[in-house]
């Protein structure tokens, strides 16, 4: 019934938006006379903050049509190359003569957690210039209609599964945030069958690996409550007239509402100065904060299966790093991780993930030889810049590309392998 209330109310200040467009237009237009004037930009301002603080924002794009190599402009198609029902997989496809010399290819596993997967349009930027980049573009559940069946954490690791076999052998895959654990979990069923297109890599950032370990909030409230709880109070069903009609789900604007919560006060002190800057014409500081924000708010649903199975087995049961998990009734045995190289990424003041849970794969994973580790703890960022923003671009995604670089080719299986070292502090094989 929540869900429907959000709606109408929704719909019923769908007037009063257009009504502050239009007012809008008139007052910022330079043939009024206002338009420039204090009084004119304070009105401005206070149209586009309430059109902005009641509209629902839309999907966004990567528009990512070019990517600059060597000092020169490449352009960038995206391009889907699989597709099923709660996800699609996209390449940015760069237009490269057929004599350049191959590049790592990096499928990025983006969160189902509530945005989407543009999210990490930095992340990819970053990655292009070094590398064949895919990403799971995950779909709205709130989109998908019931007769698709359901979707949850077992089909998410086949979803990755199936990706990875899409993109063949020697891939290497990133797991951002949340799906640090199915990723972990994809590889581990991967090499129990001796699946020929296993990854030769994979990168963990910021993830839940083991959330006993330095909890956060986040981690405190899952613990606080039975599943039951979380299936009473945050699971509703997608009202008419949406195509997901009747399926029950976590909306996007729970999920939203719980992180805007969490630092509320930066995030009025932000619309405080986006205010200021309108009405300074400080145009430049306003669409940082547009662009910002045309992202942070823009939702999906979650599957009610794939929302309560996550909580339950990550926050609740910590079933991977105690050696519980299951995958279709079958055990998820990190312990058979030997011929794939793992790095981990972890930011200072992460309050989502918290210092130390994304390591923890090292102790999980204890037959992956020393010279196929890495952990690198990123000073002075919290979860979101784990994998954006500058120190992302500049002390991140460097070591991924070099990561990836060195661990590309022949696998230690194979005897015409030579030993390979990074020249990094690996972190140590667990006893």
């Amino acid at each position: 019934m929540f869900y429907q209330l959000y709606e109408l109310n929704h719909a019923a200040l769908a007037p009063f938006r257009a009504g502050a467009e239009a007012l809008r237009y008139v007052s910022s237009n330079p043939l009024n006379p206002m338009s420039q004037t204090v009084l004119g930009r304070t009105l401005t301002a206070s149209l586009e903050v309430f059109e902005r603080a009641t509209r629902r924002y839309a999907k966004p794009d990567f528009g990512l049509n070019e990517t600059i190599m060597n000092g020169e402009t490449v352009a960038v198609e995206e391009e889907i190359v699989w597709s099923k029902p709660f996800c699609q997989l996209l390449h940015f496809k760069r237009d490269l003569p057929p004599t350049h010399q191959a590049d790592p290819k990096i499928l990025l596993v983006a969160p189902m957690s509530g945005h989407y997967a543009t999210l990490l349009r930095g992340t990819v930027e970053a990655l292009l210039p070094h590398a064949e980049v895919y990403i799971t573009d995950w779909v709205d559940a709130r989109i998908v209609p019931v007769t698709e069946g359901g979707f949850d954490l077992n089909d998410y690791i086949d979803y990755v599964i199936d990706m990875l076999h899409e993109i063949g052998p020697g891939a290497h895959v990133a797991g951002v945030c949340q799906p640090s654990v199915p990723v972990l979990a994809a590889v581990a069923i991967m090499e129990t069958r001796k699946d020929p297109m296993l990854p030769a890599s994979m990168i963990l950032m910021g993830g839940p690996i083991d959330t006993r370990i330095n909890p956060t909030a986040v981690n405190k409230l899952a613990n606080e409550h039975p599943l039951e709880w979380f299936k009473d109070n945050v699971i509703m069903t997608v009202p008419f007239p949406q195509p997901g009609f009747m399926r029950p789900v976590y909306p996007g604007f729970l999920q939203l509402s719980g992180f805007m919560s969490m630092n509320l006060d930066r995030h009025v002190m932000a619309h405080r100065e986006f205010f200021d800057h309108l009405v300074k014409n400080d145009g430049e500081s306003a669409e940082r904060h547009r662009d910002f924000y045309d992202e942070y708010l823009a939702v999906m649903d979650l599957t009610e299966e794939f929302y309560l199975q996550t909580v339950d087995t990550v926050f609740i049961r910590h079933s991977l790093p105690k050696g519980e998990m299951m995958h279709r009734d079958v055990p998820v045995d990190t312990g058979t991780i030997r011929n794939v190289a793992l790095m981990t990424v972890e930011g200072e003041n992460d309050d989502i993930s918290g210092l130390g849970q994304t390591n923890a794969a090292h102790a999980i994973c204890p037959n992956i030889p020393d010279a196929m580790r890495l952990h690198y703890m990123q000073p002075d960022v919290g979860h979101y810049g784990v994998f954006n923003g500058s120190r992302f671009r500049q002390e991140i995604a460097p070591r991924i590309v070099e990561f990836t670089r060195l661990h590309s080719g022949s696998r230690p299986g194979d005897p015409t392998s030579k030993p390979k070292r990074s020249g990094r502090k690996s972190a140590p094989k667990p006893e």
